[in-house]
């Protein structure tokens, strides 16, 4: 059955059917259930098309990656679309994927809007400065942003991790257990997140009168060979760290091998923290985990950043949404006191 058959039979338009089953607010209570309840009965499932051509909508939502930053290879991007395609799923929203050059993620913004070939965008990644969201605000396209960017003149959507408390929190811990030289292996502090990072372990130190030293300080792309290499090298000072703590699982993996070569074993001969997304391919180990870590499932934040956007299609007079989720501290095998 199709939409204009389903809506004769109802003796309604296919307008109001279309909005009745994507949850437009103009619709009264009464007919929606009407049309929900029929639709069980009848078991229509309209198509996008038909969705489309009722609502003016293009039922799509769009992610724009430029090629430097290799998301499309990146197993937490994986999980966070694995996420975000179960709310469009839900909705009956496709995704459109657009990996492009640097230099043209501005225009594959403007092409999307202006082919209609998708109702709003999420953002990946937020930089120092961060020059998307004013554009995207400039040329009006319905947006949401997974992470916060620091300086920006208009409030916009966003949903984020506290990173900033979690690795406090992480440094905290580790000081709590008589570390005193904590190593900090980041990713590029370009990124949004890994400043905040950053921040937070600078504050912890601070509040105990301990220095930072810039060799045990490092920023760079989040691959396993980058964690191997820090440890490494860090391990050959005159004076190296009784602790690490890791932006991600990805370089912790490095971080591993590194120890393991060295025959240093974690939890004992040296500490390991790091940021854990809860990774579907890539689990921190069983019911303890192998790596202490602030957990943060970047599956059910893509999930939720989906609904936000979506919501922000339906409604886009309401004020801008904001979502910050706190991590947890796991504690797992990777962590004890520092050794004598």
């Amino acid at each position: 059955m199709n939409l204009k058959k389903f809506s004769k039979v109802l003796n309604l338009s296919q307008t109001t059917v279309s909005r009745a089953l994507n949850g437009y607010p103009e619709v009264k209570e009464h007919t929606r259930i009407r049309v929900q309840a029929a639709a069980q009965k009848y078991n229509y499932r309209p198509n996008n098309l038909a969705k489309s051509l009722a609502t003016g909508r293009a039922m799509a939502i769009g992610h724009v990656l430029p090629l430097s930053t290799h998301e499309i290879v990146n197993p937490i991007f994986t999980d966070f679309i694995s996420g975000a395609s179960e709310a469009y799923a839900k909705d009956g929203y496709d995704m459109v994927l657009s990996v492009v050059r640097d230099e043209d993620e501005e225009t594959a913004y403007r092409e999307m809007l202006a082919k209609r070939s998708v109702d709003g965008v999420i953002v990946h990644g937020p930089r120092i400065p961060d020059r998307r969201i004013e554009l995207l605000q400039n040329i009006g396209m319905p947006f949401l942003m997974h992470g916060r960017a620091a300086i920006v003149r208009h409030d916009y959507s966003w949903l984020d991790v506290n990173n900033k408390s979690a690795f406090k929190r992480a440094t905290e811990f580790l000081l709590d257990l008589g570390h005193r030289r904590i190593a900090l292996i980041n990713g590029l502090e370009t990124m949004n997140f890994a400043a905040r990072r950053r921040n937070g372990y600078e504050e912890a130190l601070a509040a105990h009168n301990i220095p930072m030293e810039r060799n045990l300080m490092s920023n760079d792309e989040m691959t396993e060979p980058y964690g191997y290499a820090c440890v490494m090298a860090m391990m050959r000072l005159p004076q190296p760290p009784s602790a690490f703590l890791v932006s991600s699982i990805i370089p912790a993996i490095g971080v591993r091998r590194a120890l393991q070569e060295l025959r240093l074993e974690m939890g004992r001969d040296i500490s390991v923290i790091i940021h854990d997304d809860e990774l579907s391919f890539l689990q921190n180990g069983g019911d303890v985990p192998m790596f202490t870590c602030t957990r943060s499932s970047v599956r059910k934040a893509g999930k939720a950043c989906a609904d936000m956007l979506l919501d922000i299609i339906r409604y886009p007079e309401k004020p801008a949404r904001h979502a910050l989720w706190e991590a947890q501290l796991t504690i797992g095998k990777s962590t004890g006191p520092v050794a004598k």
